[in-house]
């Protein structure tokens, strides 16, 4: 089977190729900024199933390249999404929490009304919206507060502080559920497979690690794992000014993807003792 990924070197796309036998895409190959690049990319690889694991990522920078993030999370996905649609192949596409408002502390639910605070949000529903348009066998999959032993993540930036600090301040008002880029690749492969089988509906899918956590409780835990004695201080979004706005509520309602397809939520503890083994073996 021929899989066609979008992103090479991401946190996603870096666990996709380590579990499969992938095609896997970076701007070199396909740059997702010109119109046309994707559809030209699933045209001449004819792929079994495309998944795309490329996003503009830089939520705060977003703010000020909206156009730039829009093109990426938005437009492209539409693309990539009718040509799968086109030549009759399965698409995978991750999406984001950063779609719902995040108010409330009930678990989201797929169908719920979206409401994004900022243009990282906005341009990641777009792409939702042009990929559920183009029809086809699809998957969206809403994940939340990725990590791994790749790339930029939460994980890796209090691992760095507490080296250099005995006490640092995490905001606390803000929960959600952690979730590895391992068991998200695991995920999409078991989704993508199961369309291009026959299996699941196509629709827009929720997937996060759990339990549910502030990134104060996410700290705590990466310290206790990682022997480090750094204490917690927690604080208020309010206390730590950013220029986009975060959700206070990212707990995602995964009950469909077990119905649908038999995935369970991960536990992120067990996932994040996993990443810590492999960045000690790296460091």
């Amino acid at each position: 089977m021929t899989i066609l990924v979008f992103g090479c070197n991401g946190q996603v796309a870096s666990e996709l190729r380590r579990r499969a036998d992938v095609l896997a895409l970076g701007r070199a190959e396909a740059d997702l900024m010109q119109p046309g690049a994707a559809e030209r990319a699933i045209r001449d690889a004819a792929p079994d199933l495309v998944i795309n694991a490329a996003a503009y990522t830089a939520v705060d920078r977003a703010e000020e390249d909206e156009a730039r993030a829009t093109r990426l999370n938005g437009a492209a996905p539409g693309e990539m999404a009718r040509a799968a649609a086109a030549a009759g192949v399965p698409f995978v596409h991750i999406s984001t929490d950063y779609v719902f408002d995040g108010t409330g502390t009930r678990p989201w639910r797929p169908g719920d009304a979206t409401g994004p605070l900022g243009a990282y949000g906005r341009g990641k529903l777009a792409g939702e919206v042009a990929v559920v348009a183009a029809g086809g066998r699809f998957a969206v999959l809403r994940t939340s507060w990725v990590f791994s032993s790749h790339g930029r993540n939460f994980v890796k930036t209090m691992l760095r502080l507490g080296r250099e600090r005995s006490e640092l301040p995490v905001v606390a008002d803000q929960v959600g559920g952690p979730t590895s880029a391992a068991s998200i690749a695991d995920a999409v492969l078991r989704i993508g497979q199961a369309l291009r089988d026959g299996g699941g509906a196509s629709g827009i899918y929720h997937f996060a690690g759990g339990p549910d956590t502030s990134w104060a409780g996410f700290a705590r835990e990466i310290f206790a794992q990682a022997g480090m004695d750094v204490a917690v201080r927690n604080i208020a979004t309010a206390d730590y000014p950013t220029p986009a706005r975060r959700p206070l509520n990212s707990r995602l309602e995964c009950g469909d993807i077990r119905r649908e397809f038999g995935i369970d939520r991960p536990d992120w503890r067990a996932d994040l003792a996993e990443v810590l083994r492999e960045l000690e073996v790296r460091a």
